[in-house]
């Protein structure tokens, strides 16, 4: 019977910088960003501590063109893949070991369309603090969002 053993990792965090899409030269597409978690607890005298890990995210094939197209820096975002470890020498010949995880599935957390939504409740709010609007104002408002919703689904890449 053969050992069983599983690198499986579940990441959920904010993207430090846009993905950088590349080209191997056989032309397999490759995107690579940074991924920032954060962890907080309370010390037994009571204090406040945050600790924030950074974490080097390597995606390929569609999934790399996926996230070059959807995900941006400062995105919430959640990653699945297997983590792994290579060597390297940098420019002055002194070994480097670089530790990745390559992704094989991600969900974007909050979108453009979730961004939308803060934006209308916003403007509800400002209308109701306004009771100088007449319902035609607020007809026409109402068709601005509903235009606005149309032009969202125009948006998804898949």
């Amino acid at each position: 019977m053969a050992n069983r053993s599983l690198n499986r990792v579940t990441l959920m965090g904010n993207l430090t910088r846009d993905p950088e899409l590349r080209y191997t030269p056989q032309g397999t597409p490759v995107c690579s960003f940074g991924l920032a978690t954060n962890r907080t607890w309370t010390t037994s005298d009571g204090d406040k501590k945050e600790e924030t890990q950074f974490h080097r995210i390597v995606a390929w094939n569609k999934v790399a063109e996926l996230c070059s197209q959807i995900l941006k820096k400062g995105q919430r975002v959640y990653v699945e893949g297997r983590i792994t470890y290579r060597n390297y020498q940098d420019k002055n010949g002194v070994e480097k070991q670089v530790t990745e995880i390559i992704m094989d599935d991600f969900i974007a957390c909050d979108s453009k369309g979730s961004r939308d939504e803060e934006e209308k409740t916003e403007e509800k709010n400002k209308s109701e603090a306004n009771p100088e609007k007449t319902n035609e104002d607020k007809t026409n408002e109402n068709k601005e969002n509903q235009d606005k919703e149309i032009d969202l689904d125009d948006d998804i890449p898949f």
